[in-house]
């Protein structure tokens, strides 16, 4: 890992982990204590074709060497979406992609990149204010075994199978399933979730996947 990288993990570690929702001080608490035990971020090393192998039912499926993700598609849900890269803000907290009509997910780049051993943390909103729905805001709606699939900078498609999809208080965000250390390629889809109230969302959904796949 980078001076860099380890730097933005531990000032997460310290700070609350933001997944926004669409709106305001609309924003999700998860702090991140296992980040700075994580696989390496943006600039870090340990990523690439000789990490350990994932092991998908009978198969093994190989980490993907680094490369940053520009699209993620969801078939079941219908999301296809250009993908930014957020950071930490001057507060230390996650970035979270803009309220714009155009709405994006963001991958928070001191995870892994995508196929990358590790868990790959993609961020998006539920709700954009006026704008209406956000890019994830079906994400509830999936199930184990619904595909994903992330194109990467260098061409590669690394294609994931959810493992499980959770929706959890804002305030029992399981910090270390979430960002803790894994030895496969894993990613993670994050928003919020419940019934919005004047406050904003209660809830966070999350889903797990495993990388299964990757084509050129």
């Amino acid at each position: 890992m980078t001076s860099l990288s380890r730097r933005a993990f531990v000032t997460v570690s310290a700070a609350a982990l933001l997944t926004g929702c669409g709106g305001g001080n609309d924003t999700a608490p998860a702090t991140n204590s296992a980040a700075k035990k994580g696989s390496s971020g943006e600039g870090g090393a340990g990523q690439g074709s000789s990490a350990p192998a994932a092991r998908t039912g009978t198969k093994v499926v190989h980490a993907l060497a680094r490369s940053v993700p520009v699209t993620l598609r969801v078939p079941a849900i219908g999301v296809d979406t250009p993908v930014m890269r957020l950071g930490l803000a001057p507060d230390g907290t996650v970035q979270v992609p803009p309220i714009t009509a155009h709405d994006r997910a963001g991958w928070y780049r001191y995870s892994p990149t995508p196929g990358g051993t590790g868990p790959s943390v993609i961020l998006g909103h539920v709700t954009v204010g006026a704008y209406g729905d956000g890019v994830f805001r079906h994400l509830a709606r999936l199930r184990a075994g619904d595909r994903i699939d992330v194109v990467l900078e260098n061409g590669t498609t690394a294609l994931f199978a959810v493992t499980a999809v959770r929706t959890v208080a804002k305030a029992e965000f399981p910090s270390d399933e979430v960002y803790g250390n894994v030895d496969r390629p894993e990613l993670r889809l994050i928003t919020c979730g419940g019934t919005r109230t004047g406050t904003g969302y209660p809830d966070n959904v999350i889903v797990f996947a495993a990388l299964t796949a990757a084509r050129p």
